[in-house]
């Protein structure tokens, strides 16, 4: 039995932004993940000033400004009728308002600065292909059984492991929840996309059921596309056969032109069911604690999964390092400072994708109340990107 003082179980970037920010709190840790290596599956990710924060924090910025597009605006567009509906401006003063930059970049990229950092730490180990298949709790030792027979034993555990979390079970006895919408993904090089909606923006089609999201990644080399749509032959009481290519195809068929031809260039040998679960109001039990998705999945709808998960490593280091006798206290406490804002963020999550999914009389009315706004009102966003960690 291998014995150390604190394991995350998940290697991700919520698992290594933990990692890192313990560390830097002189707290030893050793991260164990089940893929044969540490990386990202998938393409593009938003990071918002509220994420940014922790990263400057632990001095990341340096290396993510090295692979980061910085984008001018957000820009929402009418998916039907090919017409801009509003915009955020992303320049100075966003900047000035929430003392950080909006970003985009490739999920790889993110990881591969964290686990560089990571590396760098002589307080922590990393190891990879190691599957953890049931977590126990005995009190004041937690302890990880391996699928290749080994087992670890923590006097602190964190479930970092995603949305299909082995570790939530000894906390929630739920499961993922899950709509009926599926995404598509895909990158291409930047040279084959138009400049229709501006290529140094986050531009978001909307329409009925259905979404299209574009920006560049890969400081500008590439461009990320992720399409969105309900499917009409979902069934809750199970089955597979929805969300196909071809009803992809027919779904953003009513779509203009332009998006029309950009969701031709997609990857189309993988599909992304899309998952969230109930908020839930414990996280920890005993020594064991949850961290990002494991915690609160959410839809992708405001762009904060990775940037909660990003939220909750630096309250959970900053509460494990100040109170170093009582662990379980500590977790309660990070529990405490982060479960109503999460629960807030995965509730608005939903309440947006139906609001960018409306139909008829409903967006019409939605595309006349946004294009109302200034383009530079940040009243809304407050409490969401002006959060310090």
């Amino acid at each position: 039995m291998e014995t150390v003082p604190i394991l995350i179980v998940g290697g991700g970037i919520g698992g290594l932004t933990a990692a890192l920010a313990l560390a830097r709190r002189n707290c030893r840790v050793h991260v164990i993940e089940k893929s044969p290596e540490f990386g990202e599956i998938g393409a593009g990710l938003q990071l918002a000033p509220n994420a940014m924060h922790v990263l400057d924090a632990l001095g990341l910025l340096p290396e993510i400004g090295k692979r980061a597009v910085y984008p001018s605006r957000l820009v929402w567009m009418d998916a039907i009728r090919e017409t801009r509906i509003t915009a955020l401006e992303l320049g100075a003063a966003f900047r000035a308002r929430y003392g950080q930059p909006y970003i985009v970049m490739h999920r790889g990229d993110l990881l591969d600065c964290l686990f560089a950092a990571c590396r760098a730490e002589k307080l922590i180990t990393l190891e990879a292909n190691r599957t953890v298949v049931a977590v126990e709790d005995h009190g004041e030792r937690a302890r990880a059984r391996c699928a290749d027979g080994t087992v670890c034993e923590a006097g602190l555990l964190i479930g970092a492991d995603g949305l299909w979390s082995t570790v939530r079970k000894l906390v929630a006895d739920d499961a993922p929840v899950r709509d009926g919408h599926v995404a598509y993904r895909g990158t291409i090089p930047i040279e084959q996309m138009s400049r229709h909606a501006g290529l140094d923006n986050v531009v978001m089609w909307v329409g009925p059921d259905l979404h299209f999201v574009q920006y560049p990644i890969r400081g500008g080399a590439l461009y990320n596309q992720v399409a969105v749509f309900r499917s009409r032959r979902y069934r809750q009481d199970g089955g597979e056969d929805w969300g196909t290519v071809e009803e992809f195809d027919a779904h953003f068929a009513q779509t203009c032109a332009y998006v029309q031809a950009s969701a031709k260039l997609m990857w189309r040998d993988k599909r992304w069911p899309m998952h969230d679960r109930e908020p839930i109001l414990e996280w920890t039990r005993n020594r064991i604690g949850l961290l990002g998705d494991a915690a609160h999945p959410m839809f992708q709808y405001v762009a904060q999964g990775a940037c909660q998960a990003i939220e909750d490593a630096l309250a959970l280091a900053r509460n494990i390092a100040a109170a170093p006798e009582d662990p379980a206290g500590a977790l309660r406490a990070y529990e405490s400072e982060r479960v109503l804002r999460t629960a807030r963020v995965q509730l608005t999550a939903r309440a947006m994708g139906a609001f960018f999914h409306l139909d008829g009389v409903a967006a019409v009315v939605r595309n006349r109340m946004m294009e109302a706004r200034a383009e530079d009102d940040y009243a809304m966003l407050d409490w969401l990107y002006g959060h310090r960690a």
